[in-house]
């Protein structure tokens, strides 16, 4: 391979420069030279497969353009699915990001196990034995998914040649590494060519290809931001290690919304799809215990009923502490002054700690009624009837306002059992013929004449 040819130039003037040095002489600017590629190897490009013709390289009107090939792929996993908009689009480049040890490779390959299509799984961080031992576990009867244990993309190319795959799994994109790039395997460089090089493949062949990838410490993607800019969709598995529920979110998705979720349990046997995350989100108690509410809330087209705990209790140390679990620190210290502003509880001398069960992070506004339950409930020392729900937002004033979709939150409500939910007085409901309890309230005055 012919060796790559670099030069210096400034950044601010343009001057060039045969190696480095601190200053430019033109312009007298410190720091501005910066080394950059002037000619690079010619590469030899992956092959395509025979049976895949290449896209035409002349406009189209847009009307002409024929999509009748591009029906979706059918994952078999409802949750995995429902956040992509409906399965993998046929040449997408799919990042699945999350922290060590939270179950990617798991999901991808469970995936991977039972697809209907011939489907390559790519390994640059595990043996064929390790994953073989994994398989077993999760579905051992697989006959359409193929194991490649290969960190070389040309080597992964010549495979899937040989092999034509409808899928691509690779595990990790951080492991790859290609010959036209000196630098190793991780680096910024790398990533960005490994990428390019998947990228046309996937568009050219209407193959998709799904990517994971690291994170830092920060919960970003590891390598540069360019990356999530390069993939049509990024997607985000998180959760606690200590709790067994898993969440799949869309960080970035060109071909369906960024506001669906999909919710595992981790089990023995790999991750099963929870269809009612409700059931699991809300503790079944025995008794009625003052501090928490039930929130009607959405996730993209998903309603879900949340619980909602707080503790109230005197201030020890002096400073009250504000803590929150799974909501937005900020937005409980705005409903901590409501209350006291609007409805006079003394709130600033005591300590406030809330979470959302489940190990969960909710940003819906419609919970807010609920949190300032569940802090009134934990105040007064008074249980709320456990078949009492909440769906709605409270305003700087005191007012409780509106909030979208409500009649789905209420449907959900009444098929979970419970008898009365509380909603804003300005929502407009069309529902009839519910056995829910409808309770309308205008301000937050009202809710304290219902629970203390």
């Amino acid at each position: 391979m012919a060796k790559l040819k670099t030069t210096f130039f400034c950044q601010n003037c343009g001057s060039q420069y045969s190696k480095w040095q601190g200053q430019c002489t033109a312009c007298k600017e410190w720091n501005t030279i910066t080394e950059e590629v002037i000619q690079k190897p010619e590469k030899s490009d992956w092959k395509t497969p025979a049976n895949t013709s290449k896209r035409a390289s002349k406009p189209l009107k847009i009307n002409e353009i024929d999509t009748s090939q591009e029906a979706r792929l059918n994952t078999l996993d409802e949750e995995f699915n429902r956040v992509l908009g409906g399965g993998l689009t046929p040449g997408s480049l799919t990042l699945l990001g999350g922290e060590p040890g939270i179950g990617k490779s798991t999901l991808l390959l469970q995936i991977a196990l039972k697809l209907p299509y011939k489907t390559l799984y790519v390994s640059g961080e595990e043996s064929q034995k390790q994953i073989k031992m994994r398989a077993e576990r999760i579905y051992p009867n697989s006959n359409n998914c193929y194991i490649l244990t290969e960190t070389k993309t040309q080597n992964i190319f010549k495979q899937i040649e040989t092999l034509q795959p409808d899928i691509v799994v690779v595990d990790s994109i951080q492991t790859l590494h290609s010959d036209y790039i000196e630098s190793s395997s991780g680096s910024i460089s790398q990533i960005k060519e490994c990428t390019t090089e998947l990228i046309k493949f996937a568009k050219e062949t209407s193959t998709p290809v799904i990517l994971i990838g690291h994170i830092t410490k920060d919960g970003n993607i590891a390598g540069p931001k360019i990356l999530e800019h390069m993939v049509d969709t990024v997607l985000q598995f998180e959760g606690d290690r200590n709790h067994i529920f898993r969440i799949l979110r869309a960080n970035k998705n060109r071909f369906g919304s960024t506001n669906e979720l999909g919710i595992y349990e981790m089990q023995g046997s790999g991750l099963r799809e929870v269809s009612n995350p409700s059931e699991i989100l809300i503790s079944q108690k025995d008794e009625e215990l003052s501090g928490n509410a039930i929130a009607a809330t959405l996730e993209g087209m998903r309603p879900l009923m949340i619980e909602t705990q707080a503790l109230v209790s005197t201030a020890v140390y002096g400073t009250p502490q504000r803590s929150a679990t799974g909501f937005n620190a900020k937005r409980l210290n705005m409903l901590l002054a409501v209350l006291e502003k609007r409805a006079g509880f003394r709130l600033g001398a005591k300590d406030v700690f809330l979470n959302i069960t489940g190990g969960i992070t909710v940003d819906d506004p419609a919970i807010d009624l609920a949190v300032v339950a569940a802090i009134l409930s934990s105040n007064e020392d008074e249980a709320i009837p456990k078949d009492f729900c909440f769906a709605a937002e409270v305003g700087l004033s005191g007012e409780i306002r509106p909030v979208q979709r409500v009649e789905q939150r209420i449907l959900e409500a009444e098929k979970l059992g419970f008898s009365t939910i509380f909603v804003s007085k300005y929502n407009k409901i069309t529902l009839k013929d519910t056995s829910i309890k409808i309770q309308r309230i205008s301000k937050i005055e009202d809710l304290v004449g219902f629970l203390v």
